[in-house]
């Protein structure tokens, strides 16, 4: 690389992604909906789920959940709802100590006003500062989870297209 030629390029693929999921799919493929490019949002050819039937979701996410192999994954499709009780939960622990930080300051402020006004800011300050981080938190290790999930998802599914 230092002699200043370029590095070489790989390849293209002999057809674009969009093509090649038009082709035949192979025997082992999960039967839905036949691919139609007129509505494919995206012009990737991978189908969504948005064809299928409400109960043929559920009833998908029942058989994965009592799944003693683990074959299949249900943390994709629980992110949001575990995202949501973690707001939640993180709201209501905001709350109660704020307003005990709040409360407590308040009473401190009559036996010793130095420690009052510092219990009274540390819990303006912090308290809030605390909330945001578990936030931060919270969001990147459930991102962190469905990115992984995702991975061994699109591997799996790699892994059964390969011709050997």
């Amino acid at each position: 690389m230092s002699d200043g030629t370029s590095p070489e390029l790989p390849p293209l693929p002999p057809q674009p992604a969009s093509e090649a999921a038009r082709a035949t799919a192979p025997a082992h493929a999960p039967v839905g909906p036949a691919y139609d490019p007129a509505t494919d949002p995206d012009d990737t050819g991978v189908p969504s789920i948005s064809g299928l039937e409400v109960t043929e979701i559920g009833r998908g996410f029942f058989r994965a959940l009592f799944d003693l192999s683990f074959r299949t994954f249900i943390t994709r499709r629980l992110a949001s709802a575990f995202y949501a009780v973690g707001l939640v939960a993180i709201a209501m622990g905001f709350l109660v100590w704020f307003v005990l930080g709040i409360t407590r300051g308040i009473l401190a402020l009559a036996f010793n006003p130095g420690a009052g006004i510092a219990l009274l800011v540390a819990t303006i300050i912090v308290v809030p500062i605390a909330a945001f981080l578990s936030i931060v938190i919270l969001r990147f290790v459930i991102e962190g989870l469905v990115a992984l999930i995702a991975i061994a998802e699109n591997t799996e599914r790699t892994a059964a297209n390969t011709r050997r």
